[in-house]
C-alpha cells in the first residue's frame, strides 16, 4: 500500500497535506496523532470510501478509486448488524462476494474459533458484551482472508479492561494469521505494541512529524511493556504529539 502526496479537504478546511507513506506486505504500520488530524480520514481513503483532493492511494500498484477487493475494516463501533447473529454476521461478506451458504457458515464457525466466541454463534449483537462484539467484527473482517487490514480505533469503544485483553488476543491473532494492518489509534501504548513502524500526525493541516521505525522482537506479548525500548518510543511518540499541539 502507498499514499503518494495525499492532501484531504472538506469542504474548504484542509485536513492534511502531503502525506507519503508505504506499507509493505506483512507489516504493521500503526497511524497516531492528536484528535482532528484527520488519522480516520486517510484510513477511509484507503478503503476508498472518499477520494483525496490531491495525490493518490495505491494497493499492489493501483490506483484506489473505489472500496478494493480484499481490503477489510474493523470499525471503532463495532458496525454489526443488529438483526443478523454472530454466525451470520461473520458470514456476511463471504454471502456478499458470492460464496455458497454452506461453505461461508463454515468458514465463519472457524473465526468464531479463533476469536473464542464458541457457544455464541446464535447470539445478536444485543446480547453481546461490547468486547464480545469487536471479536465478531474482528472475526467478521478475517473471515475475507483480506490482504490489507484497516484497522480504525478498532478498541477504542472499550472499557480499559476489556482493552487490555483485546489487544493481546488480538497480537496472538496476528502472529498466528499475519495479515498487512494500517492501524489507527489515540493510543500510543496501543500503536507501539503493534506496530512495525508508527507515523506520527501533527500540525493543522496534519502531517507526518516523523516515521518511527519500532525493532521490537516478535512474537510480543504483556512483558514487552515495560521494556526499555518500548517505554522510550512511547516517550518519542508522546514528545512529537505534544510538541505539534504547542505548535
Amino acid at each position: 500500500m502507498e499514499l503518494d502526496g495525499l492532501t484531504m479537504r472538506f469542504g474548504e478546511r484542509t485536513v492534511s497535506r502531503d502525506i507519503h507513506l508505504t506499507l509493505d506486505p506483512g507489516r504493521v504500520l500503526a497511524i497516531v496523532g492528536p484528535s482532528g488530524c484527520g488519522k480516520t480520514t486517510l484510513l477511509r481513503a484507503v478503503a476508498g470510501l472518499i477520494q483525496p483532493a490531491v495525490g493518490t492511494v495505491r494497493i499492489d500498484g493501483q490506483a484506489v478509486t473505489r472500496t478494493p477487493e480484499g481490503v477489510a475494516m474493523v470499525f471503532q463501533h463495532f458496525g454489526l448488524f443488529p438483526w443478523k447473529t454472530v454466525e451470520a454476521n461473520v458470514a456476511y461478506a463471504l454471502r456478499v462476494s458470492g460464496v455458497p451458504k454452506k461453505a461461508a457458515l463454515e468458514r465463519a464457525r472457524e473465526l468464531i474459533r479463533l476469536v473464542g466466541l464458541v457457544g455464541f454463534e446464535k447470539s445478536y449483537p444485543h446480547q453481546l458484551s461490547g468486547g464480545m462484539q469487536q471479536r465478531t467484527g474482528l472475526a467478521r473482517a478475517l473471515a475475507v482472508r483480506p490482504r490489507l487490514l484497516l484497522m480504525d480505533e478498532p478498541f477504542g469503544a472499550l472499557d480499559a479492561q476489556t482493552r487490555e485483553v483485546l489487544q493481546f488476543e488480538m497480537l496472538r491473532i496476528w502472529q498466528d494469521h499475519p495479515v498487512t494492518m494500517l492501524f489507527v489509534t489515540h493510543s500510543i501504548d496501543e500503536a507501539v505494541l503493534f506496530g512495525d513502524q508508527i507515523a506520527v500526525l501533527n500540525g493543522r493541516p496534519s502531517g507526518i512529524a516523523e516515521l518511527i521505525d519500532v525493532s521490537l522482537p516478535q512474537p510480543r506479548d504483556r512483558s514487552v511493556l515495560a521494556t526499555a525500548e518500548f517505554l522510550a518510543i512511547r516517550e518519542r511518540v508522546w514528545n512529537l504529539i505534544m510538541t505539534g499541539q504547542r505548535d
